[in-house]
């Protein structure tokens, strides 16, 4: 392998045999990179570059990628990462994947990080990183990427359910929200639920609705992952409501995952509830659970949770409360035992 050679520009650039032409002439491709490892890295991608997709463009890929597992992938993800291809990375999206260095890539995280968030150019980042592992998988890629800022999970009091259990009684989102609350079900997996997945109080929980990744239809699949397919056993109260519809075969709501998603918060508005997400009733049901001392693993199994990332964050807010509440009655405390030894208008009022 030719080793690269510093350029009087302070650049580097290896020479590398390409082909000999019917003049008996040979021809030297060039590669040049601002260092010398990624210089000699250019060279080597390029020696084992026969097949087509070497030559392929990063958009090329980008699409190839996707197309290959469009029967595999989520039609989320699938819209996920058509819409990094169509939007992002556009100085990067044109370049020949055997000629993109990591300096390239850090320039164009660089170029998203200054106005997208952290969790967004993390994102288009792992996509980027899945497609050049795919097609260039000797290729190593070291990026600086923004520091994740702490999300922040909303769960909602008790006061604010029972609050929302009077606003929504006898409406097309009452079931929604119980099965939501105290099951807890996603909204797809509400929306999708069927009278045969369900067995005196134990609902199965075996399909989910999404929107196609293509056209704004909503399909029918399997729910979002493997432990998202459970059973879930419902208090009484619920069963009695999803009786009381009087379907026996087909779907209880007719309602579709974003019309619940837009209906929620007039809901909470209409009613003066502090205003919290739809998907914020399964937090409150995993706090509550939590509370109760039910071990993460039948909590995790009850939500469809894979890995206990969401739990921690709920129980981190759950923490936060009651630090809150611990600090007020540690400062009242000495506030009342000695503010009048430090505010000369109390002075003589202390025993």
């Amino acid at each position: 392998m030719a080793t690269a050679r510093k350029l009087p520009s302070g650049s580097y650039r290896v020479r590398k045999y390409d082909y000999t032409d019917e003049n008996g002439k040979k021809h030297y491709k060039s590669f040049t990179a601002s260092n010398k490892t990624e210089a000699e890295q250019l060279a080597r991608d390029y020696s084992s570059g026969s097949a087509p997709h070497k030559t392929m463009t990063l958009n090329e890929a980008m699409t190839e990628y996707i197309d290959n597992r469009t029967s595999t992938l989520s039609p989320r993800t699938i819209s996920s990462y058509k819409s990094i291809r169509d939007n992002y990375l556009k100085c990067l999206s044109g370049k020949k994947l055997n000629r993109i260095t990591q300096a390239d890539i850090q320039r164009a995280i660089n170029i998203e990080a200054a106005h997208l968030s952290a969790k967004t150019v993390h994102n288009i980042h792992g996509f980027l990183t899945a497609v050049m592992y795919t097609y260039r998988p000797d290729f190593q890629i070291r990026t600086a990427l923004p520091k994740k800022v702490r999300s922040q999970i909303n769960v909602p009091s008790e006061s604010s359910i029972n609050r929302l259990m009077e606003a929504i009684k006898d409406t097309d989102m009452e079931l929604p929200v119980l099965l939501a609350a105290f099951g807890p079900m996603r909204r797809g997996e509400i929306c999708a639920l069927r009278a045969e997945d369900i067995s005196g109080n134990v609902v199965h929980v075996c399909r989910n609705i999404v929107k196609s990744a293509d056209a704004d239809v909503w399909r029918e699949k399997a729910p979002k992952s493997f432990a998202g397919d459970r059973y879930i056993e419902f208090p009484d109260f619920v069963r009695k409501k999803w009786e009381s519809t009087g379907i026996t075969s087909g779907r209880f709501v007719t309602l579709c995952p974003d019309t619940i998603t837009k209906k929620f918060p007039l809901i909470l508005q209409e009613n003066g509830i502090p205003h919290f997400r739809f998907h914020d009733l399964r937090h409150y049901s995993a706090s509550i659970q939590h509370a109760l001392g039910v071990p993460d693993v039948y909590i995790m199994q009850r939500g469809g949770w894979g890995n206990d990332s969401t739990l921690k964050q709920v129980y981190r807010h759950a923490m936060e409360q009651q630090e809150r509440k611990q600090n007020k009655r540690i400062n009242d405390y000495f506030s009342k035992k000695y503010d009048s030894k430090y505010d000369p208008k109390k002075k003589g009022s202390h025993k």
